[in-house]
């Protein structure tokens, strides 16, 4: 890994299942001295028509709500003395497009994602990480 950033993409509404993806990202991290910034990605509603019922202060409601979820995931997986040093990283959008710009903008030198069967409800998984995987312009690491 040529950068001190390991970025890691998961899904705050699969904890479970999004633990293995966040434990091997911080060995990772750890291993490289890196820093590890953690980022869950809310869906974009006003980019579809039910964003005319939605109010800006819905989303940053989302994005606060998110960002509480993100830090209690990070702490009951890797423990608060670990979450401490974490950077959250709460985007709104489309999945794969922010983890990408979130990389550049960090100057991340890994991405670390999940890869599971997709389902209609996830966000990070399935077809966002195969586009992380092809669009990067750093190293990507797929957790299975």
């Amino acid at each position: 890994m040529t950068n001190s950033v390991v970025l890691c993409a998961i899904d705050i509404s699969r904890p479970d299942q999004e633990a293995a993806v966040l434990r091997t990202a911080q060995r990772m991290a750890e291993m490289d001295g890196a820093q590890l910034d953690v980022i869950t990605v809310v869906p974009d509603f006003g980019a579809t028509v039910v964003g005319a019922y939605f109010q800006d202060h819905h989303v940053e409601s989302a994005k606060d709500g998110a960002l509480e979820q993100l830090n209690a995931v990070v702490t009951k997986i890797l423990g608060e003395d670990v979450n401490k040093s974490v950077r959250h990283v709460v985007a709104v959008g489309t999945a794969y497009e922010e983890v990408l710009k979130t990389a550049r903008v960090s100057k991340a030198g890994l991405i670390v994602i999940g890869a599971h069967k997709p389902d209609f409800k996830d966000y990070l998984l399935g077809p966002n990480a195969a586009r992380v995987v092809r669009h990067a312009t750093c190293d990507v690491y797929v957790v299975r």
